[in-house]
């Protein structure tokens, strides 16, 4: 089976987000976002069947949409990826994190739903596609997709949409319900509302996380269905900083260990909260996990500097995670012995003093 139309941009190093659209559109709808993620993650758009330059295909409920994602994703080699979705895009994202938790790190809904109004009413669309085609359409989603000045090319796809695969999709919206099993949703999730939104007003979004564990709500007013662009800037800064805090979670606990990070987490009060988060956004999820170099490097970049200042404690703490990110103690001790020509040698002494301790307690 041949894999949907999709497209690639992004250092091929940085870590996987798959962006779905929503229904009617192809995947350029996301493009106001795409050079901002594409600076640190490799950033997949895909088209629907029978949508953009997708042909026409069976489409077997929000399920089967599910699968063609995780094809790419296996096409890819991607075991796990972030996903970002609108609208009916979002309802695909939210079966993978519900029946494929492992394969998800974090889920973005941007004006979307657990369940999209009764079902005859999808019905009775997907009847008058069938009869007349998506030019009828035209209309109707110009008011509910934008709240400013209608985007021309986008009802230029929905015009071209193959009707049937449409219809096909809104079958797959009228028998969608993840209401019951919201809770069962475990990565964090961040949901997009727009304000002026007609098709999934607020209180959709309001519900998505009341019922989800780990979600933040972003309302956004002067914002309709499409929401990412009545206001690009908005939703691409929620984006990133919804990424930055989990990828940087995901590094933090690799490189110091989840005991570690636990304590920290255990510690934290609402005085330090902001305090952590930034850490956790910005060293972590801004920092280590850009492309450019490697975690060993960081490694060793890290116990100099840390080195030069004297913060001994620290230093402990990243002795572990070198360790972690395959630095040898021989090499360890390289970095140190370095560091005492150009931090100075009582510096060194002391930092040679912390990493023999800490590779003792490590067995090293």
């Amino acid at each position: 089976m041949t894999l949907p139309p999709h497209r690639l941009d992004g250092p091929a190093a940085g870590h996987p987000i798959i962006l779905g659209p929503s229904l009617g559109t192809s995947l350029r709808v996301w493009e106001p976002q795409v050079a901002a993620l594409a600076r640190r993650h490799r950033v997949l758009r895909f088209d629907l069947p029978g949508h953009g330059a997708g042909e026409p295909a069976r489409v077997d409920g929000v399920a089967g949409l599910a699968d063609l994602v995780l094809r790419l994703a296996d096409h890819h080699g991607w075991d796990r990826f972030h996903y970002a979705g609108i609208s009916l895009g979002g309802a695909i994202g939210a079966h993978l994190a519900l029946h494929h938790p492992g394969r998800v790190t974090t889920l973005s809904m941007v004006c979307s739903s657990a369940r999209f109004g009764e079902p005859g009413g999808w019905r009775e669309r997907a009847a008058l596609v069938r009869e007349h085609g998506t030019a009828a359409l035209l209309e109707g989603a110009a008011a509910r997709w934008f709240a400013g000045p209608p985007v021309r090319a986008l009802l230029d796809d929905l015009a071209a949409t193959d009707p049937e695969s449409y219809a096909a999709c809104c079958d797959a919206l009228a028998g969608y319900d993840l209401r019951p099993e919201l809770a069962r949703i475990a990565v964090p999730v961040l949901v997009i509302a727009g304000r002026a939104d007609p098709a999934t007003p607020p209180a959709h979004a309001r519900e998505l996380a009341d019922g989800l564990p780990d979600a933040t709500l972003v309302e956004l007013p002067r914002a309709a269905h499409l929401a990412n662009l009545d206001r690009p800037e908005a939703v691409t800064a929620a984006l990133e900083a919804h990424l930055g805090r989990a990828s940087g979670m995901e590094v933090r606990r690799a490189v110091l260990g989840d005991e570690h990070v636990e304590r920290a987490i255990a510690r934290t009060t609402p005085f330090t909260r902001d305090f952590q988060d930034l850490i956790t956004r910005y060293a972590w999820g801004e920092i280590w996990t850009r492309p450019g170099l490697d975690l060993r490097t960081r490694s060793c970049v890290t116990l100099t500097a840390l080195v030069a200042r004297g913060h001994t404690e620290e230093l402990a703490l990243h002795v572990r995670g070198a360790l972690r990110n395959g630095l040898t103690p021989d090499e360890i001790g390289e970095v140190l012995l370095q560091s005492a020509v150009y931090c100075g040698v009582p510096a060194a002494n002391a930092a040679f003093a912390v990493a023999q301790r800490v590779l003792q307690e490590e067995g090293r």
